[in-house]
């Protein structure tokens, strides 16, 4: 092993599990994908973001236009890609005496090429916004841009030619690129055509964020994290079956721990295998019940055996958190995920996780034998019978977080995952949370996803299936070609990071709903 330093965070490598996770590197497949149409954007208030498409034209009229400084054309896809575009460009008129200036604009919903990200005023690097300027010095030309995107729609703006000349686009494709292939995912007939569509649609997520990797989503940080990674594992043993690559991520992760052995909440894998400076307590847990649900799944005995110790040590690190009282210590010296909501208190839907992760783990220690069982066991009974002192409210009939007692949808929703309460138990307290609506309330498919599988969990199928098709059926009805990272339907404009521009529109953690609807055979 050898020690690399990564701000303020030691980063202990292990060569053998680096190796092993490089082994695993996935085929990616290529498929040549053609535009659709020929689109305009028009102002819609009715609609979100205020943007939706009309068709002004056939694609196939592409090439009968030239275009000159000033003009613009949106072609669109007619779905969701990931890959890498090329056009073929040519003059017409005089011969070319300047250079051809082209900017292109690159948007998974039409608000990305409607709204200029001149605008943009979120807090995450305008970096991340889709667009490429190039200058072509000589005509024909074929383009082919270096740089993979997700898009849908493409917007390219003819920035200047010169007086003399026009410019025909006398071709335009992606090579789009996946590490998956749909003909894998075993047929799945539903006679409900909601969710017949939102199964297909999770698919489609699921397939356009396994590259090389797990990714979390194509656009936008293109890495690996835990907490995607857990769901997308979950979707993918019901339908691609993609089973090393969950194993080579849950590699990648344990071959960059800090030297107090914590995974870290992502991993970036170019140039080389490097872990990020971002712990989060719940998603280094997540690191156990991933290898839980992994051997579960394939029954892959000497993996579990040789990232144990790993996953123990996930467990041991949560479990270090707890005060006196064994609840989870809330400060300003921790960062716990469960969703992105500035107002959720974090302790008591993070004391459900450490909960659901001990669970998990004292499984994998009867399967290898280890001697840290009746450890695990006894904090888990301890654990367990703290968080119902604790952190029950018997007037409220709520667990209640944080020192304002803090009622809010993840923590009764993380509580019933983890098993806290008894079967009749849990269903009466989802039906209360149903009914009386905490205020702190859900902005994520990832928080969504644990509600809905907390409903099933405790038999209320009805209400379940309701939800997924209220929740990413509204998504469907508000033009989602792939599931996105975030979706308020009492908020449309929501993005955590200052505008939507920046938001993901295919996102890892919102393609579960083709696990549930397949595994719970709704």
């Amino acid at each position: 092993m050898n020690i690399q330093k990564v701000e303020q965070q030691t980063v202990v490598f292990n060569d053998a599990f680096a190796k092993k996770a490089n082994s695993l590197i996935p085929t990616i497949y290529k498929e040549r994908i053609r535009p659709k149409q020929i689109v305009e954007i028009v102002e819609d208030s009715k609609v979100i973001h205020g943007w939706r498409t009309e068709q002004v034209r056939e694609v196939s009229d592409l090439q009968e236009i030239e275009f000159g400084k000033g003009d613009s054309v949106i072609v669109d896809f007619g779905d969701h890609e990931v890959g890498y575009v090329t056009l073929k460009l040519k003059s017409a008129g005089s011969p070319p005496d300047a250079p051809l200036h082209v900017k292109l604009t690159f948007g998974e919903m039409p608000v990305e090429v409607a709204e200029p990200f001149s605008s943009y005023d979120g807090w995450l690097s305008s970096s991340w916004l889709q667009e490429e300027s190039v200058y072509v010095d000589v005509l024909p030309h074929i383009l082919a841009l270096t740089r993979r995107y997700s898009f849908r729609y493409v917007k390219i703006d003819i920035i200047d030619t010169s007086p003399k000349y026009r410019v025909i686009i006398d071709d335009t494709y992606c090579d789009a690129v996946s590490s998956a292939q749909l003909s894998d995912v075993y047929s799945y007939t539903h006679e409900d055509s909601v969710l017949a569509e939102i199964d297909q649609v999770s698919i489609k997520t699921l397939k356009d964020c396994m590259q090389e990797i797990f990714e979390d989503g194509p656009k936008r940080d293109r890495r690996l994290w835990l907490g995607d990674l857990r769901l997308q594992a979950l979707a993918n043993y019901n339908t691609f079956a993609t089973n090393d690559l969950v194993k080579r991520c849950l590699y990648l992760f344990a071959a960059v721990p800090n030297d107090k052995g914590q995974v870290a909440a992502n991993v970036f894998i170019q140039p080389s295998l490097i872990a990020d400076d971002t712990y989060l307590y719940d998603y280094s847990l997540f690191f156990t019940t991933t290898l839980h649900d992994y051997y579960e799944e394939t029954k892959d005995e000497e993996t579990l055996k040789e990232l144990w110790p790993t996953a123990y040590r996930q467990l041991e690190l949560g479990l270090a958190r707890l005060d006196e009282r064994h609840i989870v210590q809330d400060d300003e010296t921790w960062w716990s995920f469960i969703d992105w909501n500035d107002k959720l208190n974090k302790q008591a839907p993070s004391q459900a996780v450490l909960i659901y992760a001990l669970r998990k783990g004292i499984a994998l220690a009867q399967i290898v034998g280890a001697c840290e069982l009746a450890f695990l066991e006894k904090q888990l009974a301890d654990v367990e019978k703290a968080t119902k002192a604790h952190l029950w409210d018997e007037t409220k009939q709520f667990f209640v977080s944080g020192k304002n007692k803090q009622v809010s949808w993840a923590a009764q929703v993380w509580m019933v995952l983890a098993g806290v309460l008894k079967q009749d138990e849990g269903r009466a307290l989802m039906e209360r949370v149903i009914t009386e609506k905490p205020p702190v309330t859900m902005n994520t498919p990832y928080m969504y996803h644990h509600f809905v599988e907390a409903l099933l969990k405790v038999g209320m199928n009805t209400e379940a299936i309701k939800t997924l098709k209220a929740y990413w059926g509204g998504m469907l009805e508000d033009g989602a070609d792939t599931f996105w990272e975030l979706y308020n339907p009492n908020d449309k404009t929501f993005s955590p990071y200052g505008s939507h521009l920046i938001n993901s529109y295919c996102h890892a953690w919102s393609c579960t709903p083709t696990y549930l609807i397949r595994k719970y055979e709704l």
